[in-house]
């Protein structure tokens, strides 16, 4: 059909917009997101990180050190000359060093990648797979070019704990940082208290499999009730021993021929069967 491809086309853009929502929030942040009534609380990943990525660039070796503080500025650190480390009002930095062997360490860039005066923070949310991104902006470096810079973090639902933040990529304009995290767990507030899915799931379907298992244990106690009871009451009656002691032996006998008639049944009526196209006739 001509007009299959439209449809595939309005299918994925359908799906864009029910899996995943963007919101531009105020120009603050302090590390609690709320899109569409679904909360991330991200004090958890709070505090001054460090990640660095080493490039070999013979004879020199360039270095990459990130800085970075998801939910308020850093202080300027001390012994560092100021124009070798960002200025104050500052979430992500990302310092440039050059090394050579024999030779002292050199500040080449100091690039502010986020910066609260002009932050405005950018949310996204995925349900497949969950995670959450946010993308705080700093100003343009160098100021006399047109190239903003943006720190994007992607924070994937990690229930299990927090992992390291991984160094993805940096463009020249863009850092790019995944990080595995609970606080990438969505969660919503229903009259103050937390619904967790997964516990509540996770209790459900414990209670249904431990069910299951009473019921065919139940099963298994009465049949060996019954054997036992049945082989007593044969040995102190009849006097009986070996197979003898087997209740209902006769039936039990019985048992795997009754089962193969049913297959065998069940088989002809699935069988299609043969009709005839000589109209009856039957060759002498």
């Amino acid at each position: 059909m001509i007009l299959r491809p439209r449809r595939c086309h309005i299918f994925i853009l359908f799906s864009f917009f029910f899996l995943s929502d963007v919101v531009h929030a105020d120009s603050t942040f302090e590390c609690h997101v709320q899109i569409n009534g679904t909360k991330f609380d991200l004090t958890s990943l709070g505090g001054e990180r460090h990640i660095n990525r080493t490039r070999e660039t013979p004879p020199t070796t360039r270095v990459e050190s990130l800085r970075f503080d998801l939910c308020k500025d850093f202080t300027l650190l001390e012994g560092i000359g100021e124009h070798d480390q960002c200025p104050s009002g500052t979430r992500a930095c990302l310092t440039e060093i050059n090394q050579k062997p024999n030779e002292a360490d050199r500040v080449i860039a100091v690039i502010p990648l986020a910066q609260s005066s002009n932050l405005n923070p950018i949310y996204e949310t995925s349900l497949a797979p969950k995670h959450l991104s946010l993308l705080l902006h700093g100003a343009n470096y160098p100021s006399s070019s047109s190239s903003p810079q943006t720190f994007n973090l992607t924070i994937s639902c990690d229930p299990q704990g927090i992992s390291d933040p991984i160094f993805v990529d940096y463009d020249g304009s863009r850092l790019d940082i995944e990080w595995s995290a609970p606080a990438g767990c969505p969660f919503k507030d229903e009259e103050g208290k937390e619904d967790k899915d997964k516990p509540k799931d996770d209790t459900e379907k414990e209670a249904v499999g431990s069910g299951i298992g009473w019921f065919f244990l139940v099963i298994l106690l009465s049949f060996a009730a019954y054997l036992g009871l049945g082989a007593y009451y044969n040995y102190s009656t009849y006097g009986a021993t070996g197979f003898d002691l087997v209740p209902h032996r006769d039936f039990w006998k019985e048992v795997p021929y009754m089962f193969s008639d049913v297959v065998s049944h069940l088989c002809s009526n699935v069988r299609p069967r043969r009709t005839s196209s000589r109209g009856g006739y039957i060759s002498v």
